[in-house]
């Protein structure tokens, strides 16, 4: 038997970064008749609910790149990882000196919040207002973000040029060395303002799948995942099976031990159909 985990954006979503009705149709059907699924993504939990909606999974789901993981339908952490705050202060120390602001995700006693100081481009705004949109209930404008630090902080988020992150993931990875894990992407829905994301260095998809499988008695499995891109290498060389869709980053086809079709047109779902009935 097979434990299927499966990224969102540009890999089980479309376009939009929606689930399309003929994706939840067909995981519906699979999860009811007994598929062992779940979903590893860089959001949270709150905005993976929004798009999932009521689909049964009984797996808790992998969130905020292995940060979290947390049950879809109360949106519980039952783990955590965070960095710490002292790290933290260094992290977002140097992201100053190189002249950028991030966003910072916590987890304290007043439960995920989602800081931010000021906006300083259209895609910055762009963060901010889909987030509003959302009715995002972690967001929250400080006036001091490195006051919000005494709280473990669990992602930063830096969202410029490629040049300027790149520069800043270099200095952060010196800094910090394997204490902290970081990705640098471009944004599927915002084509030339990637993200940097700088997490703890527990936080990520594989060592997540991995506790997630001793917790629920999936270790006898075969693991099965898919994914497009850079957060997803280290998933792909963990599994026994590791797919890219076709609209994958270079480096992740390289990981695959087999590329699909592209995410929008349900290559996933297909694959996952003819796959568990075999």
């Amino acid at each position: 038997m097979s434990f299927y985990i499966s990224d969102l954006d540009g890999t089980l979503l479309d376009t939009e970064g929606r689930l399309a009705p003929s994706t939840r149709a067909g995981l519906l059907r699979l999860l009811d008749a007994g598929l062992t699924f779940t979903v590893a993504s860089a959001r949270h939990v709150s905005s993976i609910r929004q798009i999932l909606g009521d689909l049964p999974l009984r797996l808790p789901v992998i969130a905020s790149n292995g940060a979290y993981i947390s049950e879809m339908a109360t949106g519980r952490h039952e783990l955590v990882h965070a960095i710490e705050p002292a790290l933290s202060q260094a992290v977002f120390a140097l992201i100053r000196q190189h002249g950028l602001m991030p966003f910072v995700s916590t987890h304290g006693p007043k439960g995920d919040q989602l800081f931010y100081q000021s906006v300083h481009n259209e895609a910055q705004q762009a963060f901010v207002d889909e987030r509003k949109r959302n009715a995002d209930p972690r967001l929250r404008h400080t006036a001091r973000l490195q006051d919000e630090l005494a709280t473990p902080a669990v992602t930063f988020v830096v969202v410029a040029r490629h040049a300027p992150l790149a520069a800043l993931q270099a200095a952060i990875d010196e800094c910090c060395g394997d204490a902290v894990e970081t990705h640098l992407a471009e944004d599927l829905y915002k084509p030339g303002w990637p993200w940097l994301t700088v997490h703890d260095r527990r936080a990520t998809k594989d060592q997540a799948i991995k506790t997630l499988a001793e917790r629920y008695g999936l270790l006898e499995r075969e693991v099965v995942v898919f994914g497009d891109h850079v957060n997803d290498i280290k998933m792909l060389r963990a599994a026994h099976r590791g797919i890219a869709v076709a609209n994958a980053i270079a480096a992740v086809k390289d990981e695959a031990h087999q590329v699909i079709g592209p995410h929008h047109e349900d290559s996933v779902l297909s694959f996952i159909d003819a796959d568990w009935k075999r």
